[in-house]
Parts: structure tokens; sequence; C-alpha cells
């Protein structure tokens, strides 16, 4: 069944929110292939297959395949995903599944050890901009660039 284009119904919304991802892709000191790899690891959470397909796409410009494969269990593979990485795919975690973890004191910790305060501010807006869009993508069905 084909869905509604969220984007073209509601264009000051899709404004909105695009304006957010353009402050976490733009105006921030994250780096590029870490948003990415947030951006991934919160689509995989939320089951977002147009989302998972095209950050899939972005990171494996700059990252090996081996490494994109392995994001879902990143926790068992350390040795692939630096410091910062892992502190914050565990941070994306933490907030995406906010209704079960309620950002543990533990979790703030770790990622607060890993992050300066803005950078921890502007890591969960990225994570918090995630989550939005794949609560339009998923329920929406936005295509993937996928073929067979």
């Amino acid at each position: 069944m084909t869905r509604l284009n969220w984007s073209e119904i509601a264009p000051d919304g899709a404004k909105a929110l695009f304006g957010v991802h353009h402050y976490v892709t733009k105006s921030t000191n994250l780096p590029e292939e870490l948003i990415h790899l947030v951006f991934l690891r919160v689509s995989q959470i939320n089951g977002c297959a147009h989302c998972i397909d095209m950050h899939s796409r972005d990171l494996r410009k700059t990252m090996s395949i081996d490494k994109v494969t392995l994001v879902p269990v990143w926790d068992e593979v350390p040795h692939l995903f630096s410091d910062q990485e892992r502190a914050a795919l565990a941070w994306a975690e933490e907030v995406t599944l906010v209704s079960e973890t309620h950002a543990s004191d533990e979790a703030y910790a770790a990622a607060s050890a890993a992050f300066s305060p803005k950078e921890l501010v502007d890591l969960t807006i990225t994570i918090a901009a995630m989550n939005a869009f794949n609560r339009l993508g998923a329920p929406f069905r936005l295509p993937v660039a996928a073929r067979t």
C-alpha cells in the first residue's frame, strides 16, 4: 500500500525537522562519520528501512563494510570501534530506548566522560533528530535505494 509523503503534506514541519538535521550535520563539532554511525544505530533500533539504507550507504563511503555490518553488535567487537564511537553508540541506545532505560546515571556518566558538555548535548540532539526522522520514515514507508 502506498503511504503518504509526509514532507509534501507538511512542508513546514519537514523544514523544521530538516533544520535540526542541518544543525547536527553542519553546526556541531561532532565528526561526520560519528554522526552517521549514530544515525545508523538509532535507525536499526527503530526499524526504519529507508534510514538504515541511507546511512549504511553514507558510512560505506568512509568506513569498511565489515565495520558497517557489525554496527548492531558493536559492543561484541570493541576493537573495531574507537572509545568515542562506543560511547556514542551506547548513549544512542540509551536515549533511543529511554522508556526502558530511563537514561540511567551510569550511562550518563559514561557519555559525559567521553564528550564535552557541548558535544554531549549535540550528540543527544543528533539522537533525538534521528528518532524523529525514524518515526516518520517507518510509518510512511519511505522508499529505499537498495535493489535486488
